[in-house]
């Protein structure tokens, strides 16, 4: 059983956390850590950033923190050993990188039903299962 499990969510959309949380919190039925994290997504171009404030990231990430502390604390039961992260950047580059600086034995993540833009740009979850080098366990929302 793992030991370490990384579980990406959405806050803003319970449907791409319920059955995966409830996945995760089964693999840790003999105890281990999970590791929650949201991800803020970077502006992209240069050229958006300019119509933010200055302070608008920082802001927007300590919001997120507080957020994710607040869900944790709502949906996760308390025997369970959880960490909290907020990350910042390409959602899926994000994934694998936490996965590999946590020492993740396992990414637990959602995944909706493929729509047609999806199969010409792939979901976040289809990336991440490419190129992660952890296993990744995706349960259909």
């Amino acid at each position: 059983m793992p030991k370490t499990i990384l579980l990406p969510i959405d806050m803003s959309d319970e449907a791409s956390w319920r059955k995966s949380l409830a996945e995760a919190l089964t693999l840790l039925h003999d105890g281990g850590v999970l590791h929650v994290a949201t991800v803020l997504p970077d502006f992209g171009l240069v050229q958006v950033s300019g119509f933010f404030s200055k302070d608008f990231e920082r802001e927007a990430l300590h919001q997120m923190g507080v957020e994710l502390t607040e869900w944790v604390n709502a949906h996760v039961p308390r025997e369970v050993e959880v960490h909290p992260h907020v990350l910042h950047g390409k959602i899926y580059d994000e994934i694998l990188r936490a996965a590999d600086k946590l020492g993740a034995d396992v990414i637990v993540m959602g995944s909706h039903r493929p729509e047609f833009k999806d199969y010409l740009l792939g979901p976040n979850a289809a990336r991440v299962m490419r190129h992660a080098r952890q296993s990744v366990y995706i349960v259909r929302n």
